[in-house]
C-alpha cells in the first residue's frame, strides 16, 4: 500500500516561478500539487475549497500579501500548515510570518531536496527554517533588534499617537487594515507595551510625535 501524498497548494504571483515549483516538487512521489494561486486572496478561496495539508506561499504579492493571508489562515484554517517561500531573508519579514503562524521559512534559492524536506517537516507537525533564516532567529542580537522599530513601524506608531484609527492609518499609508493591525502587534511585542496609552507615551517620550 503506497503512502498517501501530501496535498500542497503553491501561492506565488510569478507564473514562471509557479511552473518551476510545480515541476520540481511533483517529481517527488510524496507530493501532490492540488492547486495554485497568484495572491493571498486567491489562496484563501482555494484553501477554503480544498483544505490542503500544506500551503507553500510567497510574501510579496498583489491584492493581498502573504502576511495578511497568513493571519487569515491562522484564524480560519488552523489545521493547514503554512510554509513561507521567499527571496527575502530580512528579519522583519521572518518575524512577521512566524508571528502570523507560519511553521517554516524557505528561501527561493533552496534546492528541491530542501523544499521537500521543509514540506515534510511542517506536514508532520514540526518546523523548518533555511539555515540562514534560523541563524537570524537565534542571533545573540535578537533582544536588541526586537527593541528597535523599523521605519514603517515608527510611522505607524507616530500616526497612532496622533489619534488615527486603524482605518485612517490604512488609508494614509495605502495598506490594508489587517497590515496596520500586524504592525501594531509587532510594535507591542518589540516594545513590550500592551496598551495604547503606553504606546502613545513611548512615542511622545522618543520624539515620534508632539
Amino acid at each position: 500500500m503506497s503512502e498517501e501524498k501530501i496535498k500542497l497548494v503553491i501561492v506565488d504571483d510569478h507564473p514562471l516561478v509557479l511552473d518551476g515549483l510545480v515541476s520540481r516538487l511533483e517529481r517527488s512521489e510524496q507530493i501532490e500539487v492540488i492547486a495554485q494561486a497568484s495572491n493571498g486572496e486567491e489562496a484563501i478561496k482555494v484553501v477554503e475549497q480544498l483544505m490542503p495539508d500544506v500551503v507553500l506561499m510567497d510574501i510579496n504579492m498583489p491584492v493581498m500579501n502573504g502576511i495578511e493571508a497568513a493571519e487569515i489562515f491562522k484564524e480560519k484554517f488552523s489545521s493547514v500548515k503554512l510554509l513561507v517561500l521567499s527571496m527575502h531573508d530580512d528579519r522583519e519579514y521572518v518575524m512577521s510570518m512566524a508571528q502570523a503562524g507560519a511553521k517554516g521559512y524557505v528561501l527561493k534559492s533552496a534546492s528541491a531536496d530542501e523544499m521537500l524536506m521543509a514540506i515534510k517537516a511542517v506536514h508532520m507537525g514540526g518546523i523548518y527554517f533555511s539555515p540562514s533564516i534560523a541563524q537570524i532567529l537565534t542571533s545573540k542580537d535578537n533582544r536588541r533588534q526586537d527593541e528597535s522599530l523599523s521605519s514603517r513601524e515608527q510611522v505607524v506608531l507616530a500616526l497612532l499617537a496622533s489619534g488615527m484609527s486603524n482605518k485612517e492609518m490604512a488609508r494614509e499609508l495605502d495598506i490594508s487594515v489587517r497590515t496596520v493591525e500586524t504592525h501594531r502587534r509587532n510594535i507591542k511585542t518589540k516594545l513590550d507595551i500592551t496598551t495604547t496609552p503606553g504606546l502613545v507615551r513611548y512615542a511622545i517620550d522618543n520624539g515620534l510625535c508632539d
